[in-house]
């Protein structure tokens, strides 16, 4: 089983010119594929997103909670969670 919803793959499709310049995913097959190979994130609060890049030593120190949801690299999902997705 994957472990990107449709929510998450839809949201993706959608919103994926906010981080690259030309489409990467036209299909959910796709976006799954694309999002797997990425090793893409889904976290549950923007407080996990904190934690996320925290761990991957990204520089955020400086950075509000609205500052980092607003991120190229991160996804707000409709249903509150957050994908982050490192191009």
């Amino acid at each position: 089983m994957s472990q990107y919803d449709k929510v998450v793959i839809d949201t993706f499709i959608k919103n994926q010119l906010q981080l690259f310049p030309e489409k990467v995913a036209e299909t959910a097959e796709e976006a799954e594929e694309f999002l797997e190979i990425c090793d893409a994130v889904v976290c549950k609060n923007i407080k996990e997103v904190r934690e996320y890049f925290d761990e991957c030593g990204a520089d955020i120190s400086g950075m509000s909670n609205k500052d980092l949801a607003e991120a190229q690299e991160v996804f707000a999902l409709p249903d509150g969670r957050y994908l982050v997705v490192e191009g």
